[in-house]
């Protein structure tokens, strides 16, 4: 039987070992903070008039780097390129590295500034750590977006109490329901919340049991709902990559684990070996029954 890999499979496990060297994804990483800070420089326009060649020359050495790594991501599914194009991360790679040179979009400066900004999510595919954050922000969408919808209600309930509260006396911040959301929405952080009060104060008494009902519901409760939500969305997603990721072994794990079935083996065939063997030819004890000749 011919036991020698195909040169597809000896590919994918060269890029296989290649992507899981440590140096790979550090490597990665300083190229995207390469390219975003030729990105940067390229907003001072000292900077840019000066070396204009080699920001240009950096950026498509940065390409290159891109390029090639995705290369060797795809030549470590080389045996099953379907696998390469199920993963999303290679399909935003692609869509980055190749949009630039689509019709209508390499023409468009800003377009191309955007993508070359899109280049800095790559950082999320490299750690773990950062894809749980990911991860974790796309589980609590749906969290999110019901207490979006709780926190609407409650600024249009304080709204309205606001704008007959305060309406003709403040009428810059409380004249219409829409103005007073805007308003209550900006005192969330409590920034400026005591010369709101006081200003309150002075036109009704009202004002100190309305914006500390506010505060209590608006600040601190929905703030820590929302803390919840996306803690509760990290830890599912911490969760999953636990699952997901394989548990590696120690180094000497299966040098020991090799040891003990080699070790069995040989108790198994020493044991054989020490058994009697039965005897093949006639038994000598039995006597022999001699033909008689009538």
């Amino acid at each position: 039987m011919n036991t020698t890999a195909s040169p597809a499979t000896r590919v994918a496990a060269a890029c296989r070992a290649l992507i899981d060297a440590p140096w790979f994804s550090v490597a990665s990483f300083a190229v995207i903070v390469i390219n975003a800070a030729v990105l940067g420089l390229e907003t001072y326009d000292d900077a840019h008039r000066a070396a204009a060649g080699v920001l240009r020359a950096v950026e498509y050495g940065c390409v290159v780097c891109f390029a090639a790594e995705l290369l060797v991501r795809f030549g470590a599914q080389l045996p099953a390129p379907r696998v390469f194009f199920r993963d999303g991360w290679n399909l935003f790679d692609l869509f980055i590295l190749l949009s630039p040179l689509l019709p209508g979009v390499r023409e468009n400066v800003t377009v191309l500034r955007m993508l070359r900004l899109a280049r800095i999510v790559r950082t999320f595919r490299l750690f773990p750590s950062l894809r749980v954050i990911l991860v974790g922000i796309r589980r609590s969408l749906p969290g999110l977006g019901s207490f979006l919808l709780v926190t609407v209600l409650l600024l249009y309930a304080y709204a309205m109490l606001g704008w007959m509260m305060f309406g003709d006396a403040n009428p810059d911040r409380y004249g219409t329901v829409g103005q007073a959301m805007l308003s209550l929405f900006l005192l969330l952080s409590l920034d400026g919340i005591t010369d709101t009060l006081q200003a309150g104060r002075q036109i009704t008494e009202w004002a100190v049991l309305y914006y500390v009902s506010y505060m209590v519901a608006a600040c601190f409760l929905l703030t820590n709902l929302l803390v919840g939500v996306v803690l509760n969305a990290l830890q599912d997603a911490h969760q999953e990559e636990r699952r997901s990721t394989p548990p590696q072994e120690p180094a000497g794990a299966s040098v020991t684990a090799q040891l003990a079935s080699l070790r069995a083996a040989i108790d198994a065939l020493e044991q054989h070996l020490t058994q009697p063997v039965a005897p093949t030819g006639p038994d000598p004890a039995r006597p022999r029954q001699v033909a008689t000749r009538e």
